[in-house]
């Protein structure tokens, strides 16, 4: 496994994260779960990314049972705060209330006093920016979190947030965006104005969803058993890939990824990493060969040519648009 600092804070992570979006809890039983994990230690992997949100919090708590017995110090422990956990209309959002309380609740089930890092999962244009900052900075200084992030943000929200932090004297040091071959939009935006702000990538879905391992061909019923398939929440989130030009696309990178000596997953894991300002890309899985396999995109450098080839073969369907950062980001509540 190669490391690599996040963002210009002192804090290393292992360049490939396990997360636990939509698994955990959820997709696969925790058994197969716990033995995701152990791969992930096995690999190398010191990187654990969560959320209070997935499975309705019982992501967090099989994390905490899978990790617990490990070397606290020897791990980097992620989770976020922003959406829905109960009922209440203070069970949502980055208001202060919220996120005190969030924050004990994740500590709570991940079974650990601290988080590496906690992140905003969202923005919330619902509350001053001013409450939520304030908020995260008595995390932190209650030791409760270490640095702090966001995920989702424009680089305006971004840019805001740090200037806030740096008046309140706290490490914000990441964002978690989605980037993939497929959907470049923080490129442009985003990246630059983290780049000149010290704040690293920890991107997520660099896969897309499982488009670019090849597995969805043109023409053909997903595969059963797919995330496409799943009627727990995957489908929503890959059906936007499932188009035969897109799929006709990543068919093409197969020669690629063959003259590379990697598999489809591994091209596009290592893809990601190839740029500067990301600091990890998140892979998840629900069979612990797969987190193997994938971590060894770990370390990869793709040649200048090949990259060049990759974009070719790709560019008639990437998403480049900035407008789309934030996509899915919810309207204010009344």
């Amino acid at each position: 496994m190669d490391f690599r600092h996040l963002g210009r804070s002192g804090l290393v992570i292992s360049e490939i994260a396990y997360g636990n979006w939509i698994t955990h809890g959820s997709q696969v039983e925790e058994e197969a779960a716990v033995s995701c994990v152990r791969a992930a230690l096995d690999a190398g992997i010191t990187t654990f990314d969560t959320a209070d949100v997935y499975a309705e919090t019982r992501a967090e708590t099989v994390m905490g049972r899978a990790l617990k017995g490990e070397r606290r110090e020897g791990l980097e422990i992620f989770t976020k705060v922003f959406w829905p956990t109960g009922p209440g209309r203070n069970d949502r959002g980055l208001g202060r209330k919220h996120i005190m309380e969030s924050i004990d609740g994740s500590l709570r089930r991940l079974q650990t006093d601290y988080v590496d890092l906690y992140q905003a999962h969202r923005y919330d244009p619902s509350t001053p920016l001013e409450e939520t900052m304030e908020a995260f900075a008595d995390v932190v200084r209650s030791g409760k979190a270490l640095y702090i992030g966001v995920s989702e943000w424009t680089a305006q929200q971004i840019r805001e947030a740090h200037a806030l932090a740096r008046e309140l004297r706290i490490p914000l040091v990441s964002s978690q965006p989605q980037y993939s071959m497929l959907w470049r939009v923080i490129e442009s935006e985003v990246v630059p104005t983290c780049e000149e702000l010290g704040i690293g990538q920890i991107v997520w879905s660099p896969i897309a969803q499982g488009v670019l391992t090849g597995k969805y061909l043109p023409g053909a019923e997903p595969p059963a058993g797919s995330r496409a398939t799943d009627s727990k929440g995957g489908a929503n989130f890959v059906s936007r890939w499932l188009r035969d030009d897109v799929l006709e696309r990543v068919q093409q990178l197969r020669p690629l990824a063959d003259q590379a000596g990697l598999s489809l997953a591994q091209l596009a894991v290592a893809w990601v990493l190839q740029n500067s300002n990301v600091s990890a890309a998140i892979i998840g899985a629900s069979r612990p060969e797969q987190v193997g396999e994938n971590a060894k995109a770990a370390g990869v450098k793709l040649d200048a040519d090949l990259l060049k080839a990759i974009d070719a073969v790709l560019d008639p369907v990437v998403d480049r648009d900035p407008a789309r950062t934030a996509e899915g980001a919810p309207k204010a509540r009344p």
